[in-house]
């Protein structure tokens, strides 16, 4: 049975790497992208296979509201996980209007984000 591939998108190396890390420890297959253009290169004609992302709200390029509209154009069941340092009520109440599963404070558990990607897939242990 193959993993179910979770796309981690931040501009923060180390972030990216800790979460990959973690995710992979989890049981996930994981893709990385430091920018929304890179993110959302996984999506649409001849690409499918991801069940989350786990998205950073600021990046260089987009935002991660942006991002999530267009994840759900080409994938509406796809789970998002929006985090932030700078999440705001409104930002947080858009984020949801949008479709994301949660939106994460950072700086956050590793392990606790883990289980909240299970529990986006309906896996939680």
């Amino acid at each position: 049975m193959s993993k179910p591939v979770i796309l981690v998108v931040d501009d923060e190396p180390l972030i990216r790497w800790a979460l990959k890390e973690h995710l992979l420890q989890g049981g996930f297959e994981v893709k990385e992208a430091e920018t929304g253009k890179t993110a959302l290169a996984n999506f649409g004609p001849g690409h499918d296979g991801i069940a989350a992302v786990v998205l950073d709200y600021r990046l260089p390029d987009m935002n991660g509201v942006e991002i999530l509209k267009e994840i759900k154009k080409y994938d509406p069941g796809c789970q998002v996980i929006l985090m932030s340092a700078h999440g705001t009520a409104d930002v947080i109440e858009e984020a949801r209007k949008k479709g994301a599963f949660h939106f994460a404070p950072k700086p956050f558990d590793y392990l606790s984000m883990v289980e909240l990607v299970r529990k986006a897939l309906g896996k939680a242990s």
